[in-house]
């Protein structure tokens, strides 16, 4: 059912239902309409354009899943698009939200979005003085609600780059981790690039001189623009603590390689010795007195045993063994 609910407030509390296809009469001052749809079909978008003169253009953004977050103003109505986020595994899934808001109506559409606005809802009705403000009270709730849910998606990002950190101090990064550090760093810009427009719109909206939008209304604004700013700082901190992962990974590995390389070329230099000694005597040349010598065997190996050893001992300080 994509009308998830259509009520008249009136004084700040739930007056009465108002069914999607009935045409509003005037309202008093005091009373508003909130209506949210979900995925709602182009014939009740229509109807809703017809009854609330909405205007044509924005009720095909509203429609359209892919739009950027903006404000748009339409005569004495204006137009919102946000984007939402949530997590699944390791990928960010966005949804969007676009709001129409006239001084007796606000129109709520939510296209992909995983967060319901019902207990946004409940909130507000249980705080009926703050109803009673208006429409743009509403709207503040409903984009202060949208930009609270990408704290935990950057806090879970977050916590899963800090394991992959503790986890590379003590291994080598497989090469399936390594795609997921690209494929999570890819996250985080295409967020990126939601959090500025989406800054946009919150500045816009406690700057600017909207209709529908009160003065005692734009702290609230700011204090969303805030918060959308201070995600902003935190996503570019998460980029940084990705770049540096897969950088502290490649120079470990690096250090890795360079430790074993010095190993091998120390037991090389080592095991030199007798190789080029035992070469020697494997020539056969008929002039080798040496080989006459009775104790020759055991001294040529007590050469071989002692080269060797202060060969170990002089790579052993210098840290090569």
């Amino acid at each position: 059912m994509t009308v998830v609910a259509s009520f008249v407030y009136r004084d700040g509390k739930r007056a009465e239902e108002l069914p999607l296809s009935a045409t509003p009469t005037s309202f008093e001052e005091n009373e508003f309409v909130w209506i949210g749809l979900y995925a709602p079909t182009a014939e009740e978008m229509a109807t809703l354009e017809n009854a609330f003169a909405l205007h044509h253009l924005a009720v095909e953004d509203a429609l359209s899943p892919h739009q950027i977050p903006k404000v748009e103003i339409y005569g004495e109505q204006l137009f919102i698009i946000a984007k939402t986020a949530h997590i699944e595994g390791d990928k960010i899934v966005y949804g969007q939200t676009a709001v129409f808001v006239g001084r007796n109506h606000i129109i709520s559409v939510r296209q992909g979005s995983a967060r319901a606005h019902t207990e946004l809802r409940s909130q507000l009705e249980a705080s009926p003085k703050l109803l009673q403000k208006g429409t743009d009270y509403v709207l503040h709730a409903i984009i202060d609600f949208i930009v609270d849910g990408y704290l935990p998606v950057v806090q879970t990002i977050e916590d899963k780059v800090l394991a992959m950190e503790k986890h590379m101090l003590v291994a080598f990064l497989e090469r399936d981790e390594i795609r997921r550090i690209f494929r999570m760093r890819r996250q985080v810009i295409l967020f990126q690039r939601i959090l500025g427009p989406m800054s946009e719109v919150a500045s816009k909206l406690t700057n600017l001189d909207l209709p529908c939008i009160d003065d005692h209304a734009k702290p609230y604004f700011r204090d969303v623009l805030d918060h959308v700013r201070r995600t902003e700082v935190m996503v570019n901190g998460l980029r940084e603590v990705i770049t540096s992962v897969f950088e502290a990974s490649n120079l470990l590995e690096q250090q890795r390689q360079g430790t074993i390389t010095r190993q091998l070329a120390a037991w090389a230099a080592i095991l030199a010795v007798p190789t080029a000694i035992a070469g020697i005597y494997g020539m056969n040349f008929r002039n080798m007195p040496e080989l006459d010598t009775r104790y020759g065997y055991f001294a040529v190996l007590a050469t071989i045993a002692v080269l060797c050893v202060l060969l170990f001992v002089r790579f052993r300080k210098a840290g090569w063994l």
